[in-house]
């Protein structure tokens, strides 16, 4: 196990820039566990006390509004780091944090991140750099919903997808799998959309040969006209 977790910490893009002595150190004060899917890590009102790193799995970011809906904020999958706005002085969550494909996950305490941010000055830098693209990519969300139609939003949490998980076929830079497992319901929360519009608008593209969709995956087979 604790072989793996070295081996897990070496694979996050963040930590690159920790020197030999400052990866060891990370990986003393880094807890790791496996956590099976509908697992809840954490709810709104939860103490921000630990940042998260994800190895394996993919996590849901949502809140429920003042109506009682569910709106997803976010599907992370393997590589990403979340729970970090306790590093801005956040005291407790304001987001829900579900497991929704079984992970393995790593949680390091923010006095030790904090630590190890003050021993190495671009450590610092990325960890700021991560969220500021956070906080911009929740800007940009904002704007696409507010500025786009549903089907705008709807291509444009495609395009996203394709960005965060898509995997190109035999070398077509037109051709995406994204195997994210998830819903036309889950793909409205993420959209500020309805149900019925995400299967009007995925049936659209696929009748005009861009996308093929099912449960387990986003097929695009036209990149350039999402």
């Amino acid at each position: 196990m604790e072989r793996t977790k070295i081996w897990f910490l070496e694979n996050f893009s963040i930590l690159k820039v920790l020197t030999p002595e400052e990866k060891r150190l990370m990986h003393k004060v880094t807890t790791m566990k496996d956590v099976p899917k509908n697992q809840v890590l954490y709810f709104p009102e939860d103490s921000s006390e630990c940042v998260f790193l994800l190895k394996k799995g993919k996590i849901k970011i949502s809140k429920i509004s003042k109506d009682g809906r569910e709106v997803i904020l976010a599907i992370l999958g393997p590589g990403e780091v979340f729970g970090e706005l306790c590093l801005t002085g956040q005291t407790k969550r304001e987001e829900i944090a579900e497991v929704t494909d079984d992970a393995v996950i790593c949680k390091v305490g923010i006095n030790d991140f904090q630590k190890i941010m003050g021993l190495n000055a671009n450590f610092n830098l990325e960890v700021t750099k991560l969220i500021g693209f956070k906080l911009k990519k929740i800007q940009n969300r904002l704007e696409n919903i507010v500025f786009n139609t549903s089907e705008q939003r709807i291509r444009n949490f495609i395009k996203e997808a394709v960005n965060a998980f898509g995997r190109q076929v035999k070398g077509d830079s037109e051709q995406f799998v994204v195997e994210l497992g998830i819903t036309h319901e889950e793909v409205a929360k993420l959209t500020v959309t309805s149900r019925q519009t995400v299967t009007t608008v995925f049936r659209e593209l696929e009748k005009n040969g861009i996308i093929k969709y099912d449960r387990k995956r986003i097929y695009v087979r036209n990149m350039s006209a999402i």
